[in-house]
């Protein structure tokens, strides 16, 4: 799972404590994968009285959930003009109100759970081509008129370049409604909340098999079996054969993240305000200070199962592209997770088999989206839940190519979408 150490981990302010698992186990719901999703779904399944046991194989959050930007967007990886034109408009606007409810419930959960992870608002979207801008305008003025919209607005190239000093954008969209936090904290933070509330969360347990027995389920693991009456697979880009019918929608793709030496005011001048960045690439650049005046940028995407040896080398061009002021400055933590992206960029929640429950998917949207629809399951499985129900509806098709030529096809793609981004 790791691609070199992370500043998170480095500034991680909470712990958990949490064992292996040891010997077998019964449960109403195994979770498998200790990440936003499984966490959160640990969480609110706990809160409700249900005996909960979660296996992650490596540490909690050691996967994309501990590694990535930290950027809290609104809405689904697709905009709704998309979405309205493929999934119709109602189903457009119920995901766009889910996507609001997913902001407010991730709020309210770090308040409630007095989660320390540097919240802070704030995030914009840069254009990196000059004929996007006409979009972004477009875009925010289509989404006041049709959805009331007012947490976004048009900034123009003179707004975005006193923003960011970089001459590579030229127009974005602002939003007060997104922002940024610390990844790790936050989902530690939701460990610790499921493990009041009761849930045995096992890290360094890995399951490797799920057969149904009866009228439940035998997750079996190194450690020991459980035994439980449903099972979510919360894993995302880490399936690793666990479930074929799953990783033919779920595919996984490495991306990197470096962060700089402290540069003191310096970090001030290239971002002016404490906001977090991303751009238009279809392989997005995203950027943002840390509180400790630092430069965290994430670039560039892998294909390969292994993380390169020097993940700062595969970041620095990508920076300093963006940066050029910053040619040669120091990383003094650079690394790679592995997120999950699917054919249609839309989050992949099915019921796999009656009691086998599948999320993931998030195309890079899993800071906000995962934890509610960890929620969602929770509620799903306690008493209904109409939003959960909507989600599995959701089309999402397998990957083309099948288990032998799924990833050559997908590494294609994506090498077009890259090289469309440098045209």
């Amino acid at each position: 799972m790791s691609g070199g150490a992370t500043y998170y981990a480095a500034t991680a302010q909470v712990a958990v404590d949490a064992a292996p698992l040891d010997g077998a186990a019964q449960a109403d719901l195994c979770i498998v994968g200790g990440g936003f999703t499984g966490l959160s779904a640990a969480y609110h399944a706990a809160a409700k009285g249900m005996r909960v046991v979660l296996l992650e194989k490596g540490a909690l959050a050691d996967g994309a959930s501990g590694r990535n930007g930290g950027q809290v967007h609104i809405g689904m990886r697709r905009d709704q003009q998309w979405l309205e034109a493929r999934l119709g408009e109602p189903t457009a606007r119920a995901l766009w109100r889910l996507s609001q409810d997913a902001r407010a419930s991730l709020m309210q959960l770090i308040q409630s759970e007095r989660i320390a992870c540097d919240w802070r608002p704030g995030l914009v979207h840069l254009d990196h081509k000059r004929r996007y801008v006409k979009h972004s305008r477009a875009s925010v003025e289509w989404m006041r008129e049709h959805y009331g919209e007012q947490s976004h607005r048009f900034i123009d190239r003179d707004e975005a370049r006193a923003l960011v000093d970089s001459d590579d954008y030229h127009g974005g969209i602002y939003s007060t409604s997104g922002g940024q936090l610390h990844p790790l904290n936050l989902a530690l933070g939701i460990a610790q909340a499921a493990q009041r509330a009761g849930a045995a969360l096992h890290p360094q347990t890995a399951a490797t098999a799920i057969a149904r027995e009866g009228g439940a389920f035998r997750v079996t693991t190194p450690r020991g079996d459980v035994r439980a009456d449903r099972v979510l697979l919360a894993c995302n880009g880490y399936l690793d054969g666990l479930e074929p019918s799953v990783e033919a929608h779920v595919a996984p793709l490495n991306n990197y993240i470096a962060v700089t030496e402290p540069l003191g005011a310096g970090a001030a001048e290239l971002i002016r305000e404490p906001i977090g960045v991303s751009d238009s690439r279809a392989v997005v650049y995203y950027f943002r200070r840390t509180p400790d005046d630092r430069l965290l940028f994430g670039g560039g995407e892998g294909y390969a199962a292994a993380m390169p040896r020097d993940v700062g080398a595969q970041v620095r061009p990508h920076l300093e592209r963006i940066f050029p002021q910053l040619k040669g400055v120091r990383f003094d933590y650079a690394w790679g997770g592995t997120l999950a992206v699917t054919a249609n960029r839309m989050p992949y929640v099915r019921q796999v088999t009656p009691g086998l429950y599948a999320i993931g998917g998030y195309c890079g949207m899993g800071v906000v989206l995962a934890p509610y629809f960890g929620r969602l399951l929770a509620e799903a499985l306690s008493g209904g839940s109409a939003d959960f129900d909507r989600l599995t509806r959701i089309p999402v098709p397998p990957f083309p190519g099948g288990r032998l030529f799924k990833r050559p096809l997908l590494v294609a793609a994506l090498s077009m979408l890259a090289l469309g981004d440098r045209l």
